[in-house]
């Protein structure tokens, strides 16, 4: 049983971190019309690595081989993704964004298999599939005409992907605390040497931008991130990704609550599919836990 609950408890967590993600989505859609994508992401990463050292108490401020060299690697992809997302919003719509980034729940189980020789379960590319369709429905406007920003996105998709897997492989041999605090040092460095050279003229935005910072830095990366590190310790790469790319779905939901954007009739369609996904996902650890319960 201690197989299936912890299996559980680390989904719920990954469940936790989509919300959270989700909370935040108008908060990075306001920072970026006021201040470059690269130094909104350094700043904000460079605060969730702040926040990560108030966990760090009682803790020996000393890292492994993997902590220092798995979390620069993490960090890297990290801001490459989110720097191929933010830019491909420039030339495509929010919704092609939004499915095309989320193309990473099947690219997750395709890299495992190719790359790593790890074939998922038939319920798990089912509910990949599952959860891509309903990814479609909730961001697309029915037209699936592809351009330069569409490209971007599915290159971030890609680093989505790999950012997944590698943290699945390092969290299980790793202090997670030490892990996400490296990944944020690195990606929040970059972002803010980069986005110094390359964005210095919206650093006035910063007047208007600061609770988004905020925000997302204390809450989505230093919660959030950290969160995922622990959930894929016990969590497969395949679960985790179909569950954080309910992050969708959680946007949607809040920004439905919050500032009364309604949902249309293809987009509840959509929310189900994707919530069906994340079911389908939990049914092998559902009967393993069933199983246990009733011997």
């Amino acid at each position: 049983m201690k197989d299936g609950n912890e299996r559980f408890r680390a989904d719920m967590l990954l469940l936790l971190v989509a919300v959270i993600w989700g909370s935040a989505f108008s908060a990075q859609r306001a920072a970026a019309a006021n201040l470059g994508f690269l130094l909104f992401n350094g700043l904000r990463f460079l605060l969730g690595a702040l926040t990560v050292l108030a966990f760090f108490r009682g803790r020996k401020f000393e890292f492994k081989k993997e902590e220092i060299y798995g979390g620069a690697l993490a960090g890297t992809i990290l801001i490459s993704a989110a720097t191929l997302q933010h830019a491909g919003l420039r030339y495509t719509t929010a919704g092609k964004a939004g499915f095309i980034t989320g193309v990473y729940v099947v690219l997750v189980p395709l890299f495992l298999t190719l790359f790593w020789q790890r074939i998922p379960s038939i319920n798990a590319w089912f509910a990949s599939l599952l959860a891509l369709a309903g990814m479609f429905l909730l961001s697309m406007d029915g037209s699936l005409q592809l351009g330069l920003g569409d490209g971007l996105e599915l290159a971030g998709a890609v680093m989505w992907a790999l950012h997944v897997i590698i943290i699945g492989a390092l969290a299980k041999k790793t202090d997670g605390l030490k892990l996400a605090f490296v990944q944020y040092v690195v990606c929040g460095l970059l972002g803010t040497i980069f986005g110094l050279l390359f964005e210095w003229d919206t650093l006035n935005g910063l007047m208007v931008t600061w609770w988004a910072i905020l925000y997302t830095g204390i809450i989505s990366v230093g919660l959030g991130y950290t969160l995922q590190v622990i959930g894929q310790k016990t969590a497969p790469e395949t679960d985790s990704a179909i569950i954080l790319s309910l992050e969708s779905v959680f946007a949607v939901l809040f920004g439905w609550i919050i500032l009364g954007e309604m949902l249309s009739i293809q987009q509840f369609i959509g929310c189900l599919l994707m919530l069906s996904a994340m079911l389908l996902a939990q049914w092998t650890s559902f009967r393993k836990r069933k199983r246990f319960k009733d011997i």
